[in-house]
């Protein structure tokens, strides 16, 4: 006489509830890490659209590679009569005490010719300047000596973002009546397209995000 077969044991419905969630956690987590592969980096870039002429480019500091970039984007601007001026934000000294705006204005007429380096001013910021927010308020007094009304922000693109929100909050709040545009250039250490390819996208990704969210979540209101 054969074994009687043995009755299934009937799956316990929690388990079968927390399986079903455990696999939309999966998919959900899958889902976003594949959207921000794929267009997180865009997440930082924010252009916009010039008009065809303002009173000043302005140039905004960054590491040596990235005020290359944003200079050669201001020169850009220059070459299209776009700005009038430009002016590059610039510490007084550097940290061997030689004047940076010297070295910066040689730089420029051994660059882009005497004719273009002429165009540019300098905006000084003090030692103490070592964020977006900082820099913008202390280039306010510059631009309010200039006269300026209708400016370009120049900085890389992955900075442009933040930069435009920054900037923006702190213009309306000083009571400047001055439009405002930014433009965001490529940077050889940044690639919104696969951002995640090299150590130093990669990088800068991870520092600029986590400086938005620090502005999103403690920015002064």
């Amino acid at each position: 006489m054969a074994d009687p077969v043995p009755a299934a044991v009937p799956v316990h419905k929690p388990r079968r509830v927390w399986l079903r969630v455990l696999l939309i956690a999966v998919l959900a987590i899958a889902t976003a890490v594949f959207f921000l592969l794929r267009w997180g980096g865009e997440l930082l870039v924010s252009s916009d659209q010039l008009p065809g002429h303002v009173d000043a480019a302005v140039v905004l500091q960054g590491s040596m590679v990235g005020e290359f970039a944003r200079v050669a984007g201001a020169v850009r601007l220059l070459q299209q009569d776009i700005p009038a001026q430009a002016a590059l934000s610039v510490p007084a000294r550097s940290y061997w005490g030689a004047s940076v705006p010297e070295a910066a204005r040689a730089y420029l007429e051994r660059t882009y010719g005497p004719q273009i380096a002429g165009r540019f001013v300098f905006c000084e910021t003090g030692p103490g300047v070592d964020s977006t927010r900082e820099e913008a308020e202390a280039l306010l007094p510059c631009i309010r000596q200039h006269g300026w009304r209708s400016i370009v922000i120049v900085t890389s693109d992955y900075h442009s973002r933040r930069a435009a929100f920054l900037w923006r909050s702190i213009v309306r709040k000083s009571g400047l009546p001055a439009q405002l545009w930014i433009d965001g250039v490529s940077d050889p250490e940044y690639s919104a397209r696969g951002w995640w390819r090299k150590r130093i996208w990669a990088k800068t990704w991870y520092d600029e995000f986590g400086k938005a969210i620090w502005e999103e979540v403690f920015r002064f209101k």
